[in-house]
């Protein structure tokens, strides 16, 4: 595991590699300050350490009721983890609680190398998220919109303006950037809030349920998107659409009233058909 100490380094690690002979330039020259995130972003493949969510005996009760119990895993970048479960299984609370917007009771969460609950601020800018009910200003033009959203992440003029570009392109939503978001499809709307999600380039993605209310054609197209980014990213996403686990996902973890029932590779499961099966197996009561 790579831990708290390299990640505060990051910056001398930058420091070094353009200090370094195979980067032209002499020993002791002055280099630029750069923002560690994006030194990050922009060195990840060279950078000798994985970078990913990683949770460990993560439990959330509320008064008496235990919603997640117990709960480890790890993602690295370049998987897309499906995860699943019936409602009331936990799903949402763990999302919650992996973006920082509940605290766990016990357990630990380090994103990208950074503690949840030492370093939030730092964990959080190393995350997209887009909830199942996307939080958008409907009075807000798409462009105006992100560019707020651009502000608030603190981006620079120029980096926020190639990236609104990037992300309206990404997301397939050129025809609708000057329009507002209220007049906008359900569809439409869910791409303005993955447009948002992506605009600071986490290297994690959080998706709860991101083909919700989106056409045949939609949904192809968010599932090219999640793809493409899968690359770069460490991304998990709850659905309750099998068909979607086996078209995106490489991994699936199935919970049920707050435990981890399975944690297996799709190879492992087969087919979408296969997958339900399991499911519905892993989801039973247990009588007896």
């Amino acid at each position: 595991m790579w831990g708290m100490r390299n990640f505060i380094s990051a910056n001398r690690y930058v420091q070094l590699l353009f200090e370094s002979p195979r980067s032209g330039r002499k020993q002791g020259q002055v280099v630029v300050a750069v923002d560690t995130r994006f030194a990050i972003f922009l060195l990840s493949p060279f950078l000798p350490f994985p970078m990913s969510i990683v949770a460990r005996n993560l439990t959330k009760a509320f008064h008496q009721q235990v919603a997640v119990n117990q709960l480890s895993f790890e993602i690295p970048i370049g998987k897309v983890v499906g995860l699943l479960g019936p409602n009331g299984s936990g799903k949402s609370t763990t999302m919650r609680m992996l973006t920082g917007y509940a605290l766990p009771s016990s357990g630990t969460i380090h994103i990208c190398g950074y503690d949840m609950q030492k370093t939030p601020l730092h964990a959080k800018q190393q995350i997209g998220y887009l909830p199942e009910k996307n939080p958008l200003y409907p009075h807000m033009y798409v462009r105006e919109y992100l560019q707020l959203m651009g502000n608030m992440q603190q981006l620079s003029a120029k980096l926020c303006a190639q990236r609104i570009d990037e992300v309206i392109t990404q997301c397939d939503i050129q025809d609708m950037q000057h329009k507002k978001i209220g007049v906008l499809s359900k569809g439409y709307q869910q791409r303005v809030g993955l447009a948002r999600a992506l605009l600071h380039h986490p290297k994690v993605l959080i998706l709860d349920e991101p083909t919700t209310g989106l056409d045949p054609h939609q949904i192809h197209h968010m599932r090219e998107v999640i793809k493409a980014l899968s690359r770069e990213k460490a991304i998990l996403l709850s659905t309750h659409i099998m068909q979607e686990v086996a078209a995106i996902c490489d991994h699936v973890m199935i919970l049920y009233r707050g435990e981890l029932r399975l944690s297996k590779s799709l190879e492992e499961l087969g087919s979408a058909e296969r997958l339900e099966d399991v499911f519905t197996g892993v989801t039973k009561d247990v009588v007896g």
